[in-house]
């Protein structure tokens, strides 16, 4: 779908992804989606907010997946 949205979970990455990846590949989606790479002033709320909400919920995916043969580090 979206070549420029990379994978952000091990072994993908060696560590755990970084809010900043996450919010990038949130925005990236967001911006395929709405066929917008900067939104018009009338549409800057509700496109930040969707971006709000898809990075808390790949937040919670990546939180939430477990990877076979993973060790679980703190």
């Amino acid at each position: 779908m979206c070549r420029s949205i990379k994978t952000l979970r091990p072994p993908a990455i060696a560590e755990k992804a970084t809010e900043e990846e996450i919010r990038a590949a949130a925005l990236q989606y967001v911006r395929k989606v709405s066929g917008f790479r900067a939104p018009a002033a009338h549409n800057q709320e509700v496109f930040a907010a969707a971006v709000d909400a898809i990075a808390e919920a790949t937040r919670d995916l990546l939180d939430g997946i477990q990877v076979r043969g993973a060790t679980a580090t703190s």
